[in-house]
């Protein structure tokens, strides 16, 4: 054993320096800082290479340096790997090799890139030194830069809970490849002093400080204990989760000065337990994520800030308070959700804590009631109620629609049914209207009962009734009117000296009598009436219509009615007796109608005769040929006879007061009505139609009418002129020949007819004697002076004239005049009846139809016997036979004659010599015209000489063809048109204006291409006088090929405004180019700012300097070349290279250089500058 220098070592109890000093367990690596403390170490098993070291950490913990020293050699190849879930998984940190790629040929080797790279490195194993050498890793390289950290990349790469160091391969110094047996191999092994770890507890920066775990030593020497003594509110080993009811926010790493620590839940005091939710945390947007557990006081939610369902939020309470939730008190059967409640107050949702959610047809605050127009509460019916079936046209809108139990609809006061949807008796139209329904108001007469259909109104009308209240007749028919039985008394049988007297109505005036006229009744006179139209079985009262012929009251008129025979007690007038049919009745000369005191009863379908006898006028005395015009009988229905008025209910006793009230029977006496009444109207009206049982036909004339349709209420048809009758079917007095363009005026003459009236078919007056004619209005044919005719006097020549004049008519002998008594026109003689004479040709030359006849007239001189000629237009001389001026032609050849000459107008026609009498040629042409006929305008003239229109050419000298214009005042045209004959590129009749695009035309050689830039113009167009183009905004220049105004450049790069100072410019306008301002004089500088050269002063205000300023200026530019002469040596230098050695001496003398320039580049340099530049170019020398 001393051989082999071996001893035995007993690792079966602790190192004990003085008991155990051969003890080498793996805890001796742990360093103790014992003065003696290489004494113990660990060491492996002999021989054996694949030896690991683990050590289990009791928590998390953050390791930074591993420190291991060894008693032997080091290895020659290891790992160190770590585990951060307690030795479940493990990772590398890093491989140490003497030869890397043999011991680990797929791990890289070389310089570390990344802290976190895994990489091999040899630096920590080679052989020397052959003890104490050490292995040391550091987690985070000092060489390399790190960010962040706090990052979690960096703090996962820190973090351990295991660390395990694999010693993979023995140093054995080359001694197995010469022996391999394994005593030689014995001789090597593991042997590690210490083993240092740096690091800390791993408290997610949380804790200041860590604690031993439950059952491990409080009091061991150098012990690092693993548990966290948390603050931030986070708990567990390494601080790692938030503590209870701190989870507000997701738990965190402390970074740097940011503590991240939890936050408590808000729970409101009602719970004291809470989860962090992610989801909830996104969703809040990252500022809260806690979710409170197990709500108590009814409440719930993310903070229990809401109540459970059927809880609601008491909003005088505070969220905090135990009772802020009170329980909902809302009727299940009338409450969506079975009775739950708005949980809180929300302006924006509508909600109010505490309100009962009532399904869709229940209210109230207990939701127990059913809506108005709802009824039957019940908590099967998912709307809680049912809908009233009720019309709402018929049920009352205030208030509930119907009864909320039975579901009895409540009806208007016009409406009945269970529904309300009907119509009380007698009404129709279910409608919103206040009482539901209308009444039917069937019209008393024009409708058979007061029934009307429900929907329509429709009531059941009489015959030829129409509208929905049957107040209407049917197109084609009519009701009559109250007087509409008259009877006239020109058309009844007069006896004992009456006699009818046709009256004609005068145009404007209005009728006071009926018919054609009247019946002239003497005393003693009898009238009878045929009464055979009676309508219906009723009391009817006598109207007499009559117009007084003298001053006195017709004192006594006997009227009796004639029946044709016994009247049947049972017939509607069964209680007439004889007496009533005699009555007697005066009538007053102060009126125009009488009605006889008591009424008559007259039955359907019976004739009757009713007789006047018009026995005595006047009073005692009798008056010889006394005599009264009677116009009508007239028989109007009484209205107390009809049961309209009598029936005794309160309609008809208020139609009874309205008929009264308005007098309407009164309104139907008189022949000159006034406008009914609308009442009046609508009664009788109704009356009508029960009288008639409906309506009367129209029955209009078709030759006499206009239209078949007649007045609704009287019957009467639209007539054509000059025909009357209720239906158009006669003539009116004073016309004749009815038929389709009505009747025409007999217009009978007043001097020469008996009478105004004529023959109602042939319309023959009847004349006086000596009148003639159908009116009776001229005398007979060879007579005149209507109506006192003589023969006419015509010498003769004529057997007619003039009826009223006595002029003679179509004489005959070529005579003319009044009485035929001279020559016609072309004749001469003396044609008296007395003379003898006759009428003969005028010789002008020749009579006419000679075709030589050319004069208007002629006569003969009284004394010499002279034919003298009246010419023609056109023709002279004594016998007509020779053209006048302005006219040519042959007259002197048989069918030869003078013509205007054919000059256009534009001769003077008195002139002689104004064209050739023979050929018409025009010789002196006027108004500027020229040729043959005048027919052209002349050189230098256009337009129409036709139309006298030549008006002299507007050229413009200017644009017009130099070839065309004699003189500058003078150029020809075309002659029609009057158009220019044009330089190149200029338009216009007068060639005034330049082509389009065109500009100058002042050149006088006709006009330029504007040219304007095709980019920079707004368009091709230019000004026609100087040229310029219309420039985009930037652009200037004629053709907008420069810059703008006031702008310098190059137009297709960039425009730059000229920015001069306008206090030293001469122009706005900088070099377009360059963009230098033009200065004024003393004025220097780009923008014109500065003074010049030899200026002194304050700018704007540069005055020259002195005189001596001219020697100093001499020195400073000579010194100035010589300057730039030095410079350009020094560069020269510098470029080739042989300064080097000289660099100091070149910086010098490039600031002297420097200062030079600056001195020689002032404008004006002081004599202190001066001197200054002096020295310095001493020592440049």
């Amino acid at each position: 054993m001393d051989e082999k220098k071996c001893f035995v070592c007993d690792s079966r109890r602790p190192y004990d320096p003085l008991a155990n000093p051969n003890s080498h367990r793996i805890e001796n690596v742990i360093t103790t800082f014992a003065p003696h403390r290489k004494k113990a170490w660990w060491q492996a098993e002999n021989g054996m290479e694949q030896v690991s070291i683990h050590l289990d950490l009791e928590a998390e913990f953050h390791f930074t340096h591993l420190i291991m020293t060894f008693k032997t050699f080091r290895p020659a190849a290891m790992l160190v790997e770590r585990s951060a879930d307690f030795g479940r998984t493990w990772q590398v940190y890093r491989y140490f090799a003497y030869d890397c790629a043999a011991s680990f040929p797929h791990v890289p080797h070389g310089a570390l890139r990344r802290v976190d790279d895994v990489i091999c490195e040899s630096r920590y194993s080679d052989i020397e030194p052959s003890t104490e050498g050490e292995v040391i890793y550091r987690v985070l390289d000092p060489a390399i830069y790190i960010r962040d950290p706090y990052s979690p990349k960096i703090q996962n790469l820190l973090k351990v809970t295991n660390l395990r160091v694999n010693l993979t391969k023995l140093h054995t110094l080359g001694d197995n490849l010469l022996d391999s047996r394994r005593e030689i191999k014995e001789k090597y092994y593991y042997a590690v002093y210490e083993m240092v770890l740096r690091g800390n507890c791993f408290c997610y920066g949380h804790a200041s400080e860590c604690a031993p775990l439950p059952g491990s030593p409080s009091d061991a020497e150098g012990m690092v204990h693993g548990r966290c003594v948390c603050k931030h509110n986070t708990k567990g080993l390494n601080c790692q989760e938030c503590d209870s009811f701190f989870n507000e926010l997701p738990w965190r790493p402390a970074e740097g000065r940011r503590t991240n620590a939890c936050k408590k839940c808000n729970c409101n005091e009602h719970s004291h337990k809470c989860h962090f939710d992610m989801a909830v945390y996104l969703a809040m947007g990252n500022t809260s994520g806690g979710v409170c557990d197990n709500c108590q006081h009814n409440t719930m939610g993310r903070n229990c800030q809401l109540c459970k369902p059927f809880y609601y939020k008491d909003p005088t309470k505070d969220i905090r308070d135990p009772s802020v939730c009170r329980a909902c008190d809302c009727d299940p059967d009338g409450t969506l959700n079975g009775g739950v409640c708005d949980t809180h107050d929300d302006p924006a949702l509508r909600l109010i804590a505490g309100q009962c959610r009532c399904k869709e047809h229940v209210q109230g605050p207990r939701c127990d009631k059913c809506k108005p127009g709802f009824f039957g509460l019940s908590v099967e019916n998912p709307q809680g109620c049912q809908r009233c079936q009720c019309d709402p046209r018929g049920t009352v809108q205030d208030g509930p629609q119907c009864d909320a139990i039975t579901g009895d609809c409540f009806c208007k006061r016009l409406v009945t049914g269970r529904s309300c949807s009907q119509c009380l008796p007698e009404h129709w139209a279910l409608s919103p209207d206040l009482h539901g329904c209308r009444p039917c108001d069937c019209d008393v007469g024009g409708a058979h009962d007061n029934q009307c259909a429900t929907e329509t109104g429709q009531c059941r009308c009489r015959n030829h009734i129409v509208g929905r209240q049957c107040n209407q007749v049917q197109t084609g028919y009519y009701h009559i009117a109250l007087d509409h039985f008259t009877y006239e008394a020109e058309e009844a049988r007069l006896r004992q000296g009456a006699e009818v007297m046709e009256r004609m109505h005068l145009t404007g005036h209005p009728a006071t009598w009926t018919g054609l006229g009247f019946a002239r009744a003497l005393e003693g006179s009898v009238v009878e009436f045929q009464i055979n139209d009676v309508p219906y079985s009723m009391e009817y009262d006598i109207l007499l219509r009559y117009e007084p012929q003298l001053p006195g009251t017709w004192e006594e008129v006997k009227v009796s009615v004639v029946r044709p025979g016994p009247i049947p007690t049972s017939s509607p007038c069964g209680n007439t007796i004889p007496a009533d049919d005699l009555m007697s009745v005066a009538l007053p000369s102060s009126s125009r109608f009488v009605v006889l005191p008591q009424p008559v009863c007259l039955e359907q379908g019976i004739s009757y005769t009713i007789r006047l006898e018009f026995t005595r006028y006047g009073g005692r005395e009798h008056l010889q040929g006394a005599a009264i015009l009677l116009d009508s009988l007239v028989l109007i229905p009484r209205y107390s006879s009809l049961e309209m008025f009598i029936a005794g209910d309160a309609a008809s006793i208020a139609r009874k007061e309205v008929f009264e009230r308005y007098r309407c029977s009164q309104q139907a006496r008189p022949v000159a009505k006034a406008p009914l009444p609308e009442p009046c109207a609508n009664l009788i009206a109704s009356m009508s139609a029960i009288i008639l049982q409906g309506a009367l036909p129209c029955l209009c004339n078709p030759q006499g009418s206009l239209s078949s349709e007649c007045h609704p209420n009287r019957g009467q048809c639209q007539c054509k002129p000059n025909i009357m009758g209720r239906r158009c079917e006669r003539c009116s007095p004073g016309t004749f020949g009815f038929g389709p363009s009505g009747c025409k005026a007999c217009q009978c003459d007043r001097e020469g007819s008996l009478t105004s009236f004529c023959d109602s078919f042939s319309g023959q007056c009847p004349c006086r004697p000596g009148a003639f004619g159908p009116r009776c209005d001229h005398c007979q044919p060879g007579h005149w002076g209507f109506p006192n005719c003589r023969p006419c006097q015509c010498n003769g020549r004529s057997e007619e004239c003039d009826p009223r004049i006595g002029s003679c008519l179509r004489c005959r002998g070529h005579t003319e005049g009044e009485r035929c008594q001279r020559c016609a026109t072309g004749y001469y003689g003396n044609p008296v009846l007395a003379s003898g004479g006759h009428c003969r040709p005028c010789p002008c030359p020749e009579a006419q139809g000679s075709g030589r006849h050319f004069a208007a007239a002629c006569h003969q001189d009284s004394r010499s016997g002279t034919v003298m000629c009246s010419c023609l237009p056109g023709h002279t001389g004594p016998r007509c036979d020779e053209c006048a001026p302005g006219y040519y032609g042959n007259p002197w050849q048989a069918g030869g004659r003078c013509q205007p000459c054919t000059c256009n107008n534009n001769i003077e026609t008195s002139d002689p010599e104004s064209c050739d009498r023979r050929t018409g040629r025009c010789l002196r042409c006027l108004y500027h015209s020229e040729g043959d006929q005048c027919q052209h305008c002349q050189a230098g003239y256009y337009g129409d000489a036709t139309r006298r229109a030549c008006r002299r050419c507007s050229c413009n000298f200017l644009g017009t063809l130099r070839s065309e214009c004699p003189s500058r005042d003078h150029c020809l045209c075309e002659r029609s048109s009057g158009q220019c004959q044009c330089l190149a590129n200029v338009q216009g009749q007068s060639c005034d204006r330049c082509a389009p695009h065109f500009w100058n035309l002042a050149s006088g050689q006709g006009c330029q291409p504007c040219n304007c830039h095709p980019q920079y113009s707004l368009n091709p167009a230019c000004n026609q006088f100087t040229g310029q183009c219309q420039c985009r905004p930037g652009f200037g220049g004629r053709t907008c090929s420069e810059c703008q105004e006031y702008h310098w450049g190059e137009p297709s790069q960039q425009c730059r405004a000229c920015d001069c100072d306008p206090r030293g410019i001469e122009t706005p306008q900088c070099h377009h180019v360059s963009g230098h301002c033009s200065c004024r004089p003393g004025i220097s500088g780009v923008r014109c700012d500065q003074c010049s050269r030899g200026f002194a002063g304050d700018f704007p205000a540069c005055q020259p300097c002195h005189q001596c300023f001219g020697d100093w200026d001499r020195i400073v530019q000579d010194l100035a070349a010589r300057t730039r002469s030095l410079a350009q040596r020094a560069q020269q230098l510098q470029q080739t290279g042989l300064a080097g050695a000289y660099e100091s001496t070149f910086r010098r003398l490039q600031d002297k250089l420097s200062a030079v320039q600056a001195i020689v580049n002032a404008r004006n340099a002081t004599a202190s500058a001066i001197t200054h530049l002096l020295h310095n170019m001493d020592e440049l020398r």
